[in-house]
């Protein structure tokens, strides 16, 4: 901890320092120099870089405190009077969790192997994967794949889930003595989430499989997670809704536009300041901003009407970074400030729900590329996603 400490310390300190550069090298016109530009954006990369250490060190501390975590349990009752622990069924129990791993390293399936596996069989072939393995695939998905660390995460047992929304509120009225009460009703609108495929082939060499020092289940998760994540997040930022979830861009069923900058190339303070008002204040309470890291470099320069940098870093840890108080978050699938492009959104994800449909399946490839000595993994699960209230994301678009 006292080196993440002394890393934000670091960092705290160069931006400090980048912005007494800023306002000490503008000119009357408020712009850079091409010399003074570089040496800003030295001192602008390095802030970077110590933002994505100090969240890498983070990480390796979470895990290592999950690795020596205390695991035992104290004896609370004579040993002869204890309690059989209850033994789990199905895809918890240790025999599926065991004949599954076992079915991915070879092809040879035992009679008691397959009858351990009958439990996980799906309509394709391929088997649901161990419950407590499906727990570290989703763990792991949720650390690749910004979006589901804001949004809301369901499951779904079924294709369709149809999810009702108060499309408008009824009103209270003032009433004369004896007056007729007037009828103010709710009305309600539908939402149905889906579920759509999203695949990948994990190739691993025979001899590795076959090494029983090779992790092969920290493997597949993390690479499953990799992939399926990077597809996910894109579809929840720009899905089209056609054979993939309804992206939070979307011009149809995704965020309101809070604010049209007047630049198609710039973005200024009172814009930003704008779209942070323009989110109604019952959903800023939980909001985060979400934009691209090339964007964050241009807010990083915004001052507001008091002359202060409305972009803040995090100087504790486990914080983010923050706009007018509020946590900043960075995704590659934002888009860039360019013509027409929504570059900034600011609201409540917690309504943009992802529906996760039960059970995530492998199937080994055998046969597909012993030519090359490999065996194939194919992971598949279904998923939705799509923001239920329109209202509570708002996104700045730039001049078309």
């Amino acid at each position: 901890m006292g080196k993440i400490n002394d890393m934000r310390a670091q960092r705290a300190k160069t931006w400090e320092q980048a912005k007494a550069f800023l306002d000490s090298r503008r000119n009357d016109k408020g712009i850079l120099s091409a010399e003074d530009r570089t040496t800003y954006e030295r001192m602008e990369e390095e802030i970077v870089d110590l933002g994505h250490e100090i969240e890498r060190q983070e990480r390796i501390e979470a895990f290592e405190r999950e690795l020596n975590a205390h695991v035992g349990s104290p004896i609370t009752s004579r040993p002869d009077g204890a309690q059989k622990a209850e033994k789990k069924a199905g895809r918890a129990s240790d025999e599926y969790r065991k004949a599954f791993w076992n079915h991915l390293r070879r092809r040879e399936n035992a009679p008691e192997l397959r009858n351990a596996l009958q439990v996980g069989t799906d309509t394709e072939g391929g088997y649901l994967v161990p419950d407590e393995f499906e727990h570290t695939l989703v763990t792991a998905l949720e650390e690749e794949n910004l979006f589901r660390s804001i949004a809301r995460i369901i499951q779904t047992a079924s294709g369709d889930r149809k999810i009702p929304i108060s499309a408008s509120k009824g009103e209270a009225a003032w009433i004369d003595e004896e007056g007729t009460y007037p009828e103010s009703d709710d009305s309600f609108g539908q939402v149905t989430i889906s579920a759509y495929k999203l695949g990948t082939i994990i190739k691993v060499s025979e001899e590795l499989i076959n090494d029983s020092v090779f992790d092969i289940e920290s493997y597949i998760a993390t690479e499953f997670a990799r992939r399926i994540g990077a597809k996910e997040e894109a579809a929840f930022f720009t899905g089209d809704g056609s054979g993939k979830p309804l992206g939070i861009l979307a011009a149809t069923g995704g965020a309101q536009i809070g604010v049209n900058a007047a630049s198609a190339t710039a973005l200024n303070a009172d814009e930003v300041i704008d779209l942070y008002y323009a989110l109604r204040s019952p959903y800023r309470k939980n909001a985060v901003w979400v934009t691209n890291d090339a964007t964050v470099k241009a807010l990083r320069k915004l001052k507001d009407g008091n002359g202060q940098y409305i972009w803040q870093p995090s100087l504790t840890a486990g914080t983010p970074d923050t706009i007018l108080s509020c946590p900043v978050k960075t995704s590659a699938y934002m888009p860039e400030i360019a013509s027409g492009a929504k570059t900034l959104a600011f609201g409540d994800f917690s309504y943009y729900w992802i529906a996760d449909r039960q059970g995530r399946t492998f199937k080994r490839l055998g046969e597909l590329f012993a030519p090359t000595g490999q065996v194939g993994f194919l992971g598949s699960q279904r998923v939705d996603g799509r923001l239920i209230l329109g209202e509570a994301v708002k996104v700045l678009q730039q001049k078309a």
